[in-house]
């Protein structure tokens, strides 16, 4: 059987980047926390990824950027902004998030994104974690530290 696009993309990318992941099925959930009770996992375990626009001149290109953040927590605006530097970020519609990653939110993963787009990761995140995986009802789990290093991630606290 073939895998679905998203998650041969995730895995492809991966592996390019010498990044061990694991892909693991799982039942549709109806929270973060749900999601986390059928991985068996904490909630703080499960990497939220956000994709974050740039605000840039009105004839410029969007610019994004990707926000990994613990599941039991927010990204802080005012943090984030210190770290990369710029006055405005926002989150995007689910049309230009999509745009900008090939995945839909809810799926989204640095890995396998139709662009690259620099990452930022909250400095509590460490050890195995789960994160998106390209499709619904798929979580990749990965080493932190390891994913981290494949993406060469700006690593601070922004929750």
């Amino acid at each position: 059987m073939t895998e679905p696009e998203g998650q041969a993309r995730a895995r492809a990318d991966a592996a390019a980047r010498g990044l061990h992941i694991e892909m693991v099925e799982r039942p549709a959930a109806e929270s973060l926390e749900h999601a986390a009770e059928l991985l068996g996992l904490t909630p703080h375990d499960i990497v939220k990824t956000l994709v974050v626009r740039r605000h840039t001149p009105e004839d410029a290109p969007d610019e994004y950027l990707f926000a990994l953040i613990p599941g039991d927590r927010q990204i802080s605006w005012s943090k984030l902004r210190a770290v990369v530097g710029v006055n405005r970020l926002s989150l995007p519609s689910p049309t230009l998030a999509f745009e900008a990653t090939g995945y839909e939110r809810g799926t989204i993963t640095p890995l396998g994104s139709t662009a690259q787009w620099p990452v930022f990761a909250d400095s509590s995140i460490g050890g195995r974690v789960a994160m998106g995986a390209g499709e619904l009802g798929l979580s990749a789990f990965v080493d932190a530290e390891a994913l981290f290093a494949a993406f060469d991630a700006t690593v601070a606290d922004i929750s």
